[in-house]
């Protein structure tokens, strides 16, 4: 009994232990399935910034974010990124980046918050 034990945890083992890029949730530049990664700048290898992954719809300030920093959207089920010159999801919309997965290099020196969403309501860009 032991012994088939074993060999159904080496098969579980065999399964999960595959490459991140054959699965359908894999990590873009290191950004996890399901986030939005802000980098340390417009280099994709540069890391992903100390609290730089956002996981949760709705607005996100930044705070200290200037120059270029690459930014991943690794949504799904077409969630997208817009990135808005105002706090709390205000002003104007600069960019929405929508989930391919998809990065771009983009100046966060105007940008003060983030919005994750869903469907086309983007707060910061007009109709």
């Amino acid at each position: 009994m032991a012994v088939s034990a074993v060999a159904v945890a080496g098969s579980v083992l065999a399964v999960t232990a595959g490459p991140a890029s054959a699965s359908s949730n894999a990590t873009y530049y290191g950004c996890p399935y399901g986030a939005v990664c802000i980098y340390n700048n417009a280099d994709p290898n540069s890391g992903i910034q100390s609290g730089g992954v956002y996981w949760a719809y709705g607005a996100h300030n930044l705070s200290n974010q200037f120059g270029d920093h690459y930014v991943v959207n690794n949504q799904y089920g077409g969630a997208w990124v817009e990135l808005c010159t105002g706090y709390n999801g205000t002003g104007r919309g600069n960019t929405i980046i929508f989930a391919a997965p998809y990065g771009s290099v983009q100046n966060l020196s105007p940008i003060n918050s983030i919005v994750l969403g869903t469907g086309n309501n983007y707060p910061c860009t007009p109709p």
